[in-house]
């Protein structure tokens, strides 16, 4: 009774100190506010969500058990089904789901303050964004790791799940063409990046033998080896930059574009266990380390948040100077989906993880509890982010039309709105971090670097600062994190392709079908190559148009996940419990069918796809250039890449509205009795393996244990 209560105090303290924080967040009167505040205020909720409601929904909602074998057991191949040690498919699914998105987005939104970020992310992934992932991990489980889309079709309908398997394989393709983009940002014309990303590929296929079949079983001990290599390949790229070899090392966008291409091809054929799992298990230790080390920096040094909780931009109708441009209310929503609320999730936890699974309970700690770390990495993000100087914040990610490009020039621009700059202050920030200008650097990437840099050099300043090494070590950091997602998310679209393709030709959809692996995998980088060559390519910045159609694809990939999850429940007799995944997509579909709504019909073209291409086709047609175009071969450019993108717009929207209309016709008539639930699940098999993925000993005839959580 005793050892409860203490529990329980625990926790009410855990309560008391996040409820203090949010309270100093939203109501402090102060002109600013410490950065600790708004670190506790995330733990504290994060802490309690895991502990309470992940739990709940795994008992109540799921009923999870043990006692029945996973897809990885029963249908172990080697290849794609297999069960894995738990810590290393956390790590996995933890790399292949945090991408660009926590990154950049936060970065972005915070040119409305550091409020709403704040608030959507921390209390977004507790009720959305983690109740997604846990949900569809677990019911992908249960189908022997079907994808989303083939969920989709047999569980609502052919309607609905034809729409659905459209809509998420294109949806997938604009997604790693974003992901892979930044990752071409971040390693364009960069010798340390880009050598030091080389170097995890070899690092991470001797780390796949070396535990297959060297010294199997010896995680810890092949761990140490990856991560003492991983040092030395960051160590080594520093060294490459400042040699005679860095300009060996020194790549254009388009090389890095096509040898990304090349490798997403490669990674989606080779066997899980030869490349992607060691090489993700690899990154997660970058990962989580650097933020880890980041959140003690912030613990350390307390920094103060130098944006307010609302800029001017908040409460204006066009929102601000940084894409993507919109009002508060959809675009901050769309804006920050990974972290938060993220659809593509829905794919990896319908993809590679739930083949690999070995116990049905760890749905909590890998689908649940990988998002929140997810969300941290966010929330790290938006603090780097809103600790730099707002004059500074806007000079890096005000578009190059607005700031001149030069100091002076960037200084007049932000002053106009608002916000106060020098030129000396722009030149000595780029001295700092060994850039010769950082002025219109857009994307988020840099401007997230630069305050990460500022952090960790405050917090070494024993040591001298170190900025410049810390900036760069931020970039490695940043390409890095997102590449293992573009792997990962290639591998699924390859599931998701044969799915359909073996709708039609059934050997297609064997997963490990040798043939039919290495076409989908062809098809499905072939696709998201293209755009990402146009995005490379594109003169208004690939980032700029591209972004908000990955927001608003990102988060009706949600609504098809949450929707797929609700139809799934109900049939499961558990309409007592729908509002778990209920509340959310109703509130996701309001927000990315509005910004669908603003970038198709918007009248302003810095907002508007068709806008914007009706005044590229009236320039053109006078003979003029468009703004931000050189060339009226630019111009020409803008206009297909504005019809393109609004054409996707109005096929996602209209594709997620027939999904959620034929589930919810499925709803009604499972509600009111006139439609059988017709539940595919796979046969129940009872579970060879103990909690850790050892063969159980037998123990007596009709012997059996609830193992469960």
């Amino acid at each position: 009774m005793e050892n409860r209560l203490g529990r329980y105090a625990v926790w009410i303290g855990v309560a008391l100190v996040g409820a203090l924080c949010w309270g100093v967040l939203a109501l402090g009167r102060g002109e600013t506010v410490n950065a600790g505040w708004m670190l506790f205020a995330a733990l504290a909720s994060f802490a309690i969500a895991y502990r309470f409601y992940a739990r709940f929904i795994q008992r109540r909602v799921l009923a999870t058990d043990d006692n029945r074998a996973t897809p990885g057991e029963r249908l172990n191949n080697g290849q794609d089904f297999e069960p894995m040690d738990r810590r290393i498919l956390f790590g996995h699914h933890f790399a292949a789901i945090a991408g660009a998105g926590p990154l950049v987005g936060p970065v972005l939104a915070a040119q409305m303050g550091f409020l709403p970020g704040t608030i959507w992310i921390i209390v977004g992934v507790i009720l959305a964004g983690a109740v997604q992932d846990m949900t569809i991990l677990f019911f992908s489980m249960r189908r022997d790791g079907k994808s989303l889309g083939q969920m989709a079709r047999e569980e609502i309908g052919p309607v609905g799940g034809a729409a659905a398997l459209v809509a998420v394989l294109a949806i997938m393709v604009i997604l790693l063409a974003v992901l892979a983009l930044v990752v071409v940002n971040a390693l364009s014309d960069s010798p340390w990046g880009a050598f030091s990303i080389a170097m995890t590929l070899p690092i991470a296929l001797l780390m796949g033998v070396y535990l297959r079949f060297l010294r199997p079983g010896r995680v810890l001990e092949v761990s140490l080896i990856g991560v003492g290599l991983l040092l030395l390949a960051i160590i080594g790229g520093g060294w490459i930059s400042e040699s005679s070899y860095a300009e060996a090392w020194t790549f254009s966008g388009v090389t890095i574009a096509i040898a990304i291409i090349i490798y997403g091809f490669v990674a989606s054929v080779l066997p899980v266990w030869v490349l992607l799992a060691p090489r993700d298990y690899l990154s997660t230790f970058m990962k989580i380390g650097t933020i880890v080390l980041l959140a003690i920096g912030i613990a350390i040094i307390l920094p103060t948040m130098q944006m307010p909780r609302f800029t001017e931009f908040a409460s204006a109708a066009t929102g601000g100077p940084v894409a993507p441009v919109g009002p508060l209310f959809p675009f901050v929503f769309i804006t920050i989906a990974c972290g938060a609320l993220s659809g593509f999730h829905s794919l990896i936890a319908s993809g590679t993880t739930p083949k690999l699974i070995q116990k049905e309970s760890q749905v909590r700690m890998i689908g649940y509890g990988a998002m929140l770390m997810e969300s941290f990495v966010a929330v790290m993000a938006l603090i780097a982010a809103c600790v730099l100087d707002p004059g500074l914040y806007f000079a890096m990610n005000a578009p190059a039309a607005l700031t001149g490009g030069t100091p002076e020039a960037a200084a007049s621009a932000v002053t106009g709105l608002g916000f106060s700059v020098s030129a000396d202050t722009l030149n000595n920030t780029a001295a700092n971090v060994g850039e010769s200008s950082i002025i219109s650097r857009t994307g988020g990437a840099p401007t997230l670097a630069v305050g990460m840099s500022e952090i960790f050099a405050a917090a070494t300043a024993f040591l001298g600062g170190l900025q410049a090494f810390w900036y760069h070590f931020a970039i490695m950091f940043e390409a890095l994190f997102i590449l293992t997602t573009v792997d990962a998310g290639t591998r699924v679209g390859r599931f998701m392709l044969q799915d359909l393709i073996g709708n039609v030709y059934r050997p297609f959809a064997n997963a490990s079908w040798l043939p039919g692996n290495i076409v989908a995998s062809a098809l499905i980088v072939a696709a998201w190559g293209y755009f990402l060559v146009v995005g490379v390519t594109d003169p208004l910045g690939g980032i700029n148009q591209l972004f908000p159609l990955f927001g608003i694809a990102n988060q009706l990939l949600a609504a098809v996940a949450l929707t797929v999850a609700t139809t799934i429940l109900i049939k499961m007799g558990k309409l007592k419990y729908i509002w778990v995944t209920l509340v959310p997509l109703v509130w996701d579909a309001v927000v990315t069918l509005t910004a669908s709504w603003y970038k198709i019909f918007s009248s302003d073209p810095r907002i508007g796809f068709f806008q914007q291409r009706s005044e590229a086709i009236d320039a053109y047609n006078a003979g003029e250039i468009y703004t931000g175009a050189s060339t009226l071969g630019q111009t020409q450019q803008i206009i297909t890449n504005a019809t393109v993108d609004g054409i996707l717009s109005i096929i996602f929207a209209l594709a997620i509205i027939i999904v959620i209309a034929d589930a919810a016709r499925v709803w009604v008539g499972l509600i009111w009795g006139s439609k059988e639930p017709d539940l595919q699940e796979a046969s129940y098999e009872e579970s060879q393996l103990d909690v850790d993925g050892s063969v159980l000993e037998p123990v007596g005839a009709g012997a059996s244990s609830n193992r469960n959580e």
